[in-house]
């Protein structure tokens, strides 16, 4: 498997792939691939925490982490991962976050944030938000609204989630 950056020739295959992933999800608005290409154009956007996971040549996955904020402080947002149905359950999803993790500590972000399976995301380190003074949002469930601390030495966060206008949040 090999994960890297996205390439502009790969955003039709990526589309198909988010839409794909999301067809059968429990908990998706069949509008993910849409997000995606609206954060692309959006100021949240960073080319580098977009990634693609290949395998044999065909794209197997796709993560995406944009900027967001916690009180006054930066951090990023994961939204959404996506899989193809025939690779999941087999290392993509959690090879694309740990990648995307060492990308962002690389680049500086301190914490990552995540709304998802409480059942899945403690697998790669992810704790409710709550634990870290982060507010979560309302009408969202607070065991599926988590954070990361990427950097051992950042400093504590508290407060509100701001994030990307596109997210309609």
């Amino acid at each position: 498997m090999l994960i890297r950056q996205e390439k502009a020739k790969d955003q039709e295959e990526i589309h198909n792939l988010i839409t794909e992933a999301f067809a059968t999800a429990d908990h998706a608005d069949g509008n993910e691939q849409d997000l995606v290409a609206a954060l692309r154009k959006g100021n949240a956007f960073i080319p580098e925490l977009s990634l693609v996971a290949e395998i044999d040549g065909v794209i197997a996955g796709h993560i995406l982490f944009t900027k967001a904020k916690v009180g006054e402080d930066e951090v990023i947002v994961l939204a959404p991962l996506s899989v193809k149905p025939k690779y999941q359950r087999q290392g993509v999803g959690t090879a694309l976050i740990i990648e995307g993790h060492k990308i962002a500590k690389r680049l500086g972000y301190q914490y990552a944030l995540v709304l998802g399976s409480e059942l899945y995301y403690p697998r790669v380190g992810y704790m409710p938000a709550e634990q870290f003074g982060i507010i979560v949002p309302e009408g969202f469930p607070a065991e599926n609204f988590m954070a990361i601390k990427l950097q051992e030495s950042a400093d504590a966060i508290s407060g509100a989630v701001i994030y990307a206008k596109e997210f309609g949040i």
